[in-house]
């Protein structure tokens, strides 16, 4: 056997073995789409407002610039209920649910009181700013789209897998997380569970 066809081999192997592991991790977890919607009761909770990661803390502020060039500050949006999006253009799930995320969004009025902000963890984009703004163009998205230039808001959230979404309630308390894609109507489900 020669040396190249036994590279061959144990690269086969290790894939194999990877593909296994990742099969292994995935196995019994839920979609996130299809996952029950837990429903907030405030009033149920510790009304405390120290700012963490916890359901029902407050959610830790930032100020970030979009990609418009505008500042979105999240105590500011006190009041309203807040979808905080965490998304990058090179991953899949984005993708997939960013059409939900504008369908959703267009549909939204002032009498809602709901603001989705999508943040791009630019630091990971390969080419920058110029890979950005060709994707919310293709999509042709119209919500806020503020900038995490250095991931420092995203390491401050604990991201850890794209996408990742917060919901926060009006009092600027996390009441959900959900990891994963999301549709249109999971989107308006868990709006609706929240005060």
């Amino acid at each position: 056997m020669s040396k190249k066809t036994l590279g061959y081999i144990i690269t086969a192997l290790i894939i194999g073995a990877l593909i296994f592991i990742m099969v292994q991790n995935t196995v019994g977890q839920k979609d996130p789409v299809e996952a029950p919607i837990t429903q907030v009761h405030p009033e149920d909770a510790l009304q405390g407002e120290e700012e963490g990661l916890e359901q029902y803390s407050a959610a830790p502020d930032f100020t970030l610039e979009t990609l418009a060039g505008e500042t979105v500050t999240l105590s500011e949006l006190k009041g309203k209920k807040v979808i905080l999006n965490f998304w990058a253009t090179w991953c899949p799930p984005c993708k997939a649910e960013m059409p939900h995320m504008e369908s959703f969004y267009s549909k939204l009025t002032d009498e809602d009181q709901v603001e989705l902000i999508a943040v791009n963890v630019t630091e990971s984009e390969r080419r920058g700013l110029g890979e950005v703004e060709t994707f919310v163009n293709s999509y042709e998205l119209s919500f806020p789209i503020p900038l995490d230039k250095k991931a420092e808001v995203t390491h401050t959230y604990g991201v850890m897998s794209m996408p990742t979404t917060y919901m926060i309630d009006t009092q600027g308390r996390i009441a959900q997380k959900v990891i994963g894609p999301l549709d249109e109507k999971a989107l308006n489900e868990l709006v609706d569970s929240m005060d």
